[in-house]
Order: structure tokens, then sequence, then C-alpha cells
């Protein structure tokens, strides 16, 4: 249990510290989330709002299944079929809505927002995964303070960058 002096900040950092059954921190979800806003709103190209999207849907899905082994709940494929449940709730909504499919909204034949969410969720998910091994390789250990946070979020900004470059 963690002890706080001030009650309103303790319950904010708290909210803010990861627990030991997270799978992706809550400051990276909530920053992951806020560059998908702020991309959208800026107008900026669907493939570098789809690599953020992309980036927060594999987040989601690491915390429900991260959610779901705490609580027990096992069943064959759980994984696959909670990330596959979520992409249909991000990109059918996207192809119903006529963001998706648009034939002059493409990058090497692929849908600008599908190509930016396929490449933002791996790469998230490989920064995840690359930030577990070092960890390991660490005994159980960060190299550098909310290394957690920065690795995945680094990465997305890294393609978009790229993306950038490229559709430019």
């Amino acid at each position: 249990m963690r002890l706080f002096k001030g009650v309103g900040i303790g319950v904010a950092v708290s909210w803010c510290v990861p627990g030991s059954v997270w799978a992706v921190c809550p400051v990276c979800t909530v920053a992951v989330g806020a560059g998908v806003g702020l991309s959208r709103y800026l107008g900026v190209d669907d493939t570098i709002a789809g690599s953020w999207i992309g980036a927060l849907t594999v987040s989601v899905i690491l915390w429900t299944n991260s959610w779901l082994e705490k609580k027990n709940i096992r069943f064959r494929f759980r994984d696959a079929v909670v990330t596959l449940l979520y992409l249909v709730l991000v990109v059918v909504p996207l192809y119903w809505s006529d963001i998706v499919g648009h034939p002059l909204n493409t990058l090497w034949n692929v849908d600008k927002l599908i190509l930016g969410i396929a490449v933002g969720g791996g790469v998230f998910y490989g920064a995840v995964q690359w930030y577990a091994y070092l960890k390991a390789r660490n005994n159980g250990r960060s190299y550098f303070p909310f290394q957690k946070v920065v690795m995945p979020l680094v990465a997305v900004a890294l393609v978009s960058i790229a993306f950038y470059v490229i559709t430019k």
C-alpha cells in the first residue's frame, strides 16, 4: 500500500504510478490518446494520426489482456480474440463513417489510416516488448526513470516523423 501525505495529490499520483499487473502504464495511454486528438485537430496526415490510433489501440489491448489475466479469466485464444475485437471496434466505425476507404487517401496502395494504425500499433507493441526485454536483462529494473513510458512514446513519435517526411 502506498502512503501519501496529501490525499488529493496521493490519489492523483497513484493513478499515474504503474502497478505490477499493468501491461502499459496509464501515463503512456493518456499521452497516446492526447497524441491522437491533437493530430486530428491539427489536420495532420492520416498516416501520422493512424500511428497514434494504432498505438492507443495496442495499449488498450494490452491493458485488457492484463486485466483479464489478473481476474483469472482465461480461455483459448483469449489474446487473439481481444485483439480482433478491439481492431474491429476501431476500424469498422472508421469505415462506416467513410474516414477509411477513400481511393485517393492511400500510400503504397494501402489506406493511409489503416497503414498508420498497423505500423503505429506494431511499433508500439515492439517497444513495449523491447522494454520488457531490457528490464529483464537489468535484474527487473529500468535503466532510467519512466523508461516504460518513454520507450513506446519515442518509438511512435519516430514513426510519426518518418511518415511526415514520406508524405510531405
